[in-house]
């Protein structure tokens, strides 16, 4: 049968694949990871240190979860080949329906493989130092007015709705309305495996292309809006923090307003005099747990800005910081008068704006991931 055949000639590159994910895996490394972690979860008094114990058995989850799907998936590929030998056998006896019927299930078992197998490549590539840990990103308006704060209200939805379909937990930290409408700015931690890793090449500008519901000529506007992204950095990195070059400042949480308005100076604002760098939180509703969340944001930043410091090439460092300058937009999203979202990095670009609105982001991060592999 044809279709035997071609899934029998499809194999070996199937393989190949699952032995490169292998090799970059480490699953021998990997299960030694394991075992001295859980010779480490099995010591009396370990849970006596209730966050150093969460953040193991955190890493400890990661470790299973990538080993548990690499061996699913190696288990599948020996499956497959298993069909694809009844198939034949099948297909020899005469057994035609039988065979035909076997080589469609081989068919779609292998089409599903050859995704997950993918999937896992790309993430063997987030091998960074904080590729693992959760992110923040922070979303500002750029020049336009209205139409950029509008924009960047549907960044803020866009990014939300992705973090959504990852199965991914974002928190809202700070959010700046605009009286008229969207947002000026606003910072979201999103909390998951390699959450980093994945959205750490979403930093940058945005660029929107539209007619604006804002102009009652009915013109094309283009806006602008800027994504900044940070890893979350444990208190326990070596950063020194001088207080002295910290100014905090306290004011009254933003709400819609009624009952829930917090009527006490709970919200914090920190700014890093050295660096410039501001951040704030008023999204809890005491002051310590905004003034905590404030300080690991900072810690973040100032974390990343370490790391930038530290790189040999000028070059590099050039690359880093021309992506957040106006004008040197990362991605384009035109609604009119044409509707296609293109990166402008990679040159991947596809027709349905709406869905990459409604959180498809996937394919525009993976291509950037496979451009670092090329």
């Amino acid at each position: 049968m044809i279709l035997i055949d071609e899934l029998n000639g499809e194999l070996p590159a199937l393989q190949k694949t699952l032995e490169e994910a292998g090799e970059s895996l480490d699953p021998e490394g990997l299960a030694a990871q394991l075992a001295k972690l859980e010779e480490e979860t099995a010591v009396p008094g370990f849970w006596n240190d209730q966050e150093k114990a969460q953040k193991l058995m955190k890493e400890k989850k990661s470790i299973e979860n990538r080993l548990g799907e690499y061996e699913d998936i190696r288990s599948r590929f020996e499956d497959l080949e298993v069909m694809l030998e009844m198939a034949a056998e099948a297909d020899k006896g005469g057994d035609a329906d039988e065979a035909e019927l076997m080589a469609s299930e081989a068919k779609a078992s292998k089409e599903t493989l050859e995704k997950d197998l993918e999937d896992l490549k790309l993430r063997t590539l987030l091998d960074e130092k904080y590729d693992q840990n959760n992110a923040i990103i922070s979303i500002h308006a750029g020049s336009g007015g209205t139409e950029a704060m509008d924009w960047a209200a549907m960044l803020l939805r866009m990014y939300t709705r992705w973090c959504e379909k990852r199965g991914f937990k974002a928190k809202m930290m700070d959010m700046n309305d605009d009286t008229e409408a969207g947002i000026k700015s606003a910072t979201l931690l999103v909390e998951g495996d390699y959450a980093y890793g994945y959205l750490k090449n979403e930093k940058g500008v945005h660029r929107l292309v539209r007619i604006s519901p804002f102009d009652a000529s009915g013109r094309r506007h283009t806006s602008f809006a800027s994504l900044d992204v940070t890893p979350e950095i444990d208190f326990d990195t070596t950063v020194e923090i001088d207080p002295d070059d910290l100014r905090i400042d306290t004011y009254r949480s933003s709400g819609a307003g009624g009952q829930h308005v917090n009527m006490t100076d709970s919200a914090v604002r920190i700014t890093h005099l050295p660096t410039h760098i501001v951040v704030t939180c008023q999204n809890e509703r005491s002051q310590m747990q905004n003034r905590e969340y404030a300080m690991k944001m900072l810690m973040s930043k100032l974390v990343e800005l370490k790391e930038q410091e530290e790189k040999e090439s000028l070059k590099e460092l050039k690359g880093d910081y021309s992506q957040i300058t106006w004008g040197s937009q990362i991605r384009s999203y035109v609604f009119q008068p044409y509707t296609m979202v293109k990166d402008h990095r990679t040159g991947a670009e596809v027709g349905n704006v709406q869905a990459v609105m409604d959180g498809d982001l996937d394919y525009f991060i993976n291509e950037k991931l496979k451009q670092r592999d090329q």
